[in-house]
């Protein structure tokens, strides 16, 4: 059996990626592309196309000059306070987060029983995977850095939108090619019904999570609810 989890509202409080992890990106992400500006040139490039897109249609006002720092962090903060779901931003945003962990500035915060079933599962013998809107190295850093400790040993893979996004069936058949699982040997857990209908879609088992400060979901009675990982056992 796989367990792949979502993080915002499964493993870790809404509020802490909402209240501490965006601002905290937002704050220092003007100065971390001035230092960095000719290293971002992939991401920087992903989100020339996307700012091109907003800038047709109105939703952005500014410009998008690539050699302008000032400019790629203006339209980085852009899509920030609208919490886009965007790979070069969020690339970006786990390089800004390395910088305050390592420093001690950032720690997450995990739901209590969460360590309590990577240890279960991992003394099992069964997989546990991550998947989140988060590259693939903010969410390294979030399970590293933790308040109950570094849990990044009982985890076996991590995925992003590199690989679909969170809504689309083929972003989940593809994770139980990787994790070399049946779909049907997956269990998904989220807390947002759309992504977990599109789980479904692909065969796998799902679990809504009913976590405090958790928004209530329109599809809540389409899947199994869980409010703690101690419930899947």
């Amino acid at each position: 059996m796989a367990f792949l989890l979502d993080i915002e509202g499964t493993t870790t409080p809404i509020d802490f990626v909402h209240k501490v992890l965006f601002p905290y990106a937002r704050e220092h992400v003007g100065g971390f592309v001035r230092d960095h500006l000719a290293e971002l040139s992939p991401e920087i490039i992903a989100l020339k196309k996307e700012a091109e897109t907003d800038i047709e249609s109105g939703s952005y006002e500014g410009l998008f000059d690539p050699g302008s720092p000032d400019s790629v962090s203006s339209y980085l903060e852009f899509l920030i306070d609208n919490d886009r779901k965007s790979t070069p931003l969020k690339s970006i945003q786990g390089m800004v987060w390395k910088h305050g962990y390592e420093s001690g500035e950032l720690v997450s915060q995990i739901f209590a029983d969460v360590p309590l079933a990577f240890e279960r599962w991992s003394a099992e013998g069964e997989t546990v995977a991550i998947y989140s809107s988060g590259s693939a190295l903010a969410q390294v850093l979030l399970f590293r850095h933790t308040d109950h400790g570094d849990l990044t040993r009982f985890i076996d893979d991590y995925f992003d939108t590199n690989i679909g996004h969170k809504r689309e069936k083929a972003s989940y058949a593809a994770i139980a090619s990787r994790l070399h699982s049946g779909p049907s040997e997956v269990v998904f857990v989220s807390d947002v019904d759309a992504e977990l209908d599109a789980a479904r879609g692909a065969g796998m088992q799902t679990r809504l999570s009913l976590r405090e400060g958790n928004p209530p979901q329109a599809n809540e009675q389409g899947h199994p609810v869980i409010r703690s990982l101690e419930e899947i056992f």
